[in-house]
């Protein structure tokens, strides 16, 4: 690109099956410029989900605009970490199956994150990526949880407690183990009360012989200390916190609940 076309501006798009969000970058200052949530529940159910993006781009011109890149985050729980030595990209399918029904239709991706030698293998959406072709032309995508990720793995530096971090979304929570830049446990679980959340929390301490009197539990995504997840959570573990964003927030002038919430989408 010619440096005279350059808009030093990046878009990173956000999207799940209950809506998607998105933040506008300022790559000349490495800051978040703007970002908007759009919640599809009281959607017609009728309406496929490439209509309901077309209805955001028709109502955002924020997502209309020209950017130097363009990068689709995809949320769901269809997703899973390999280690390096361990993967073979002819054998995506094989690494899902363990934990999510596999289709043989579904079409596989992975995300390599080179910096820790391990791969994220996930279903991505086909027809969303479909739509922002259309839209953009040539874009990058990835899956949430390998920016998720990647970001836990560098803030656990020289750190050798093991941590437990929780990620909420709406639908599905993901749970995170890590010891000094090491990768111990990660997986998704689906979940609708808080008696779902502290079952999945408790029998994944037992699995890695974490004592709840020891180790450090820290919450990301959209929870507050108010929310009925971290009431259970503090009940049965001793040392409970929502994650500092305090690094984030250099970035943007939004609230410290709007970078926990926004955690993944403001790192992109």
């Amino acid at each position: 690109m010619d440096i005279t076309e350059k808009k030093y501006k990046k878009l990173s798009i956000q999207v799940s099956l209950t809506g998607l969000s998105f933040c506008c970058f300022d790559t000349l200052n490495n800051t978040v410029s703007s970002f908007k949530e759009i919640h599809f529940d009281h959607f017609d159910k009728n309406l496929k989900i490439e209509d309901l993006f077309a209805n955001a781009f028709a109502e955002h011109p924020e997502l209309n605009e020209q950017y130097d890149d363009v990068i689709v985050i995809h949320n769901n729980n269809l997703s899973t970490f390999v280690p390096a030595p361990l993967f073979d990209e002819n054998y995506l399918g094989s690494y899902l199956q363990y934990n999510t029904k596999v289709f043989e239709t579904d079409f596989f991706a992975f995300d390599e994150i080179s910096n820790y030698e391990i791969n994220a293998v996930y279903i991505p959406y086909v027809n969303m990526n479909n739509f922002f072709i259309d839209k953009f032309g040539s874009f990058e995508y990835k899956h949430a949880n390998s920016i998720l990720v990647t970001k836990l793995l560098d803030a656990s530096k020289n750190v050798d407690t093991k941590k437990m971090m929780v990620h909420f979304s709406s639908t599905h929570f993901e749970i995170v183990v890590i010891q000094n830049q090491k990768l111990l446990l990660f997986n998704s679980f689906e979940y609708q009360t808080p008696e779902d959340f502290i079952y999945y929390i408790l029998f994944t301490a037992e699995q890695l012989n974490l004592n709840p009197e020891n180790f450090p539990l820290e919450l990301i995504g959209n929870i507050t200390t108010e929310s009925p997840f971290f009431k259970m959570a503090y009940k049965y573990i001793r040392n409970v916190s929502l994650l500092d964003v305090e690094d984030l927030r250099w970035n943007n002038y939004f609230s410290e609940a709007e970078n926990r919430n926004h955690f993944i989408l403001f790192n992109s």
